[in-house]
């Protein structure tokens, strides 16, 4: 069941204070910082045997020793802190959903474009990931350098709940439809009615599918405020005769004639050769067919809870390996290595991981829809072979004992209405860091087929005047100036915020917090207060 979130619980001045946005920024006690180096300093490291190297499994002792070297003896977290409170805006704000008896705190980024045509995205960052990684989208999404050509967006990008500094659902919570009932929500209160969503990475590579999921929810049954999705590498079936027997036909012919019609491109049927290779040599060797982080079917998440929120190095190891299944192309900074962690290791990883594994035990069956209109949708897919020349130069992942799972785009027509589609040459990698062009040309091009049909994501008009553009015509009138009407009272400074206590008893210093709880005073914005989306 769908979790019932914010304004249609809560009223009068419970409603005003759950709906309430709060500037937010980092800072973490002192005492969890040195409680971090001393357990990196007490570290035992598996032995490994150097040589030979193993032909089965991952040894990373030769690169994970150095990193907790540089995490003790060079890293500075509070460098790491600023930079992230200094360049990316940050908001929490609650919603209330059924199965928790307090309000569900979201953590999210928010930074509008300073261009006029710019129209509302909602960026779904790869789970497990924290939204505080993907800073350096912010600029090409909000503000081309070619604006004439690059659509901008407002852009707003959400850390799921249990994941960074976003409270965890309750057990038992449906996480799927919780968390789209509370994106859609959160977009809505920031006065946009009718936005674009966007995957950040493959969505058939992510856990459980979780990304996928998320934005196929909203696409399904937020149809009147989500206009268009883009999905990266969706878990795409082929279509089947009772469920779209016209697009199982196509599906039918193009494959037998192995040629570009009815909607089927040249290059579809070499990237599902490679992809159906691998498929083949899968069933034959009765190895699961399944990639990215979905090799990790995670069903009971407590054991492993328990060794990554007492070990940073665990969590070390677990974020490496989490980037080489998802194919990541380009060799990261040890500042870079640690900041993944960080942003797991200090509020904690288990929430996060319980989501995970109740996403994989637990699917959730996608209410009928109660219209006969299909979302629409843009979809992005790689197909699999040698980069092409341009696309190698711009570091285009060609990544080596990565599986490839190609679904047509056509496929997808079965269920979406398929406004635009986008075939990149090599393998996915770590979308967000090694190709992040893909990203922007995706939603550019649904945010170009879906404005030359729906008026409603158009910006609206600006007045014909501003006010004071309109005392002054006033004045000018009548030799007097207007008379002004009382102005709104100035609302009171949020009352402080009580951080969430940690789950293990540390103390209250130990505790991740904002600068609210250190200081008794509300944070100072780093961004204005919201207008209403233009």
């Amino acid at each position: 069941m769908t979790a019932e979130v914010g304004a249609t619980i809560a009223t009068g001045a419970a409603a005003a204070t759950a709906e309430e946005i709060k500037p937010y920024k980092l800072h973490v006690s002192s005492k969890y910082l040195d409680l971090t180096s001393q357990k990196l300093e007490i570290t035992r490291l598996p032995h490994e045997v150097s040589e030979p190297k193993s032909q089965d499994w991952w040894e990373p002792k030769s690169q994970i020793e150095p990193v907790i070297d540089f995490w003790l003896e060079q890293y500075s977290w509070r460098a790491q802190e600023d930079l992230l409170n200094d360049e990316l805006p940050q908001f929490r704000t609650s919603f209330t959903i059924s199965s928790s008896k307090t309000p569900i705190r979201t953590h999210f980024v928010h930074v509008r474009s300073p261009h006029a045509n710019a129209i509302p995205l909602l960026l779904i960052p790869p789970f497990p990931f924290s939204n505080l990684s993907f800073g350096h989208l912010v600029k090409p999404l909000t503000d081309p350098e070619d604006v004439a050509n690059n659509q901008p967006f407002h852009l707003v990008v959400p850390s799921l709940q249990g994941v960074g500094f976003s409270d965890a659902f309750p057990n038992n919570t449906p996480v799927i439809s919780t968390s789209a009932e509370i994106l859609d929500s959160l977009m809505k209160r920031l006065s946009y009615s009718y936005y674009l969503v966007t995957n950040a990475s493959s969505g058939a590579a992510s856990p459980a599918e979780i990304d996928y999921k998320l934005a196929n929810y909203l696409s399904t049954q937020y149809q009147g405020s989500c206009l268009g999705t883009h999905f990266i590498s969706p878990p795409l079936a082929k279509p089947k005769l009772k469920e779209a027997p016209v697009h199982w036909a196509k599906w039918r012919v193009a494959s037998l004639l192995k040629a570009p019609v009815l909607g089927y491109s040249r290059d579809d049927f070499p990237a599902l050769e490679r992809s159906s290779g691998y498929a083949r040599r899968s069933k034959k060797t009765k190895t699961d067919p399944r990639h990215g982080l979905n090799q990790f079917e995670l069903r009971e998440p407590n054991t492993m809870a328990y060794a990554l929120c007492d070990s940073p190095t665990g969590l070390l190891v677990f974020v490496l390996k989490s980037l080489r299944l998802l194919g990541a192309q380009r060799d990261f900074t040890p500042t870079e290595m640690i900041n993944f962690t960080q942003l797991a290791w200090l509020p904690g990883p288990e929430a996060a991981m319980r989501f995970w594994a109740y996403c994989a035990s637990h699917p959730e069956t996608i209410p009928k829809k109660t219209t006969s209109s299909r979302p629409r949708v843009a979809v992005t897919v790689f197909l699999g072979d040698e980069p092409k020349a341009h696309d190698a130069e711009k570091g285009a992942p060609n990544v080596e004992g990565v599986s490839h799972f190609y679904p047509c785009p056509s496929w997808a027509n079965a269920r979406y209405e398929v406004v635009s589609t986008q075939r990149a040459s090599g393998k996915p990698g770590f979308i967000p860091l090694d190709r992040p062009e893909i990203i922007t040309t995706g939603v550019r091009r649904l945010a170009a087929s879906i404005l030359k049909t729906d008026a409603r994501l158009r910006p609206a008009p600006k007045p014909a005047a501003a006010p004071a553009q309109q005392a002054v015509v006033e004045v000018a009138a009548t030799g007097e100036p207007p008379v002004k009407t009382p102005a709104e009272p100035t609302p009171a400074l949020p009352e402080t915020e009580v951080r969430r206590q940690p789950r293990r008893a540390l103390s209250d210093e130990t505790a991740v917090a904002s600068d609210e709880m250190l200081t008794g005073k509300p944070a100072s914005p780093t961004q204005p207060s919201f207008p209403p989306a233009q």
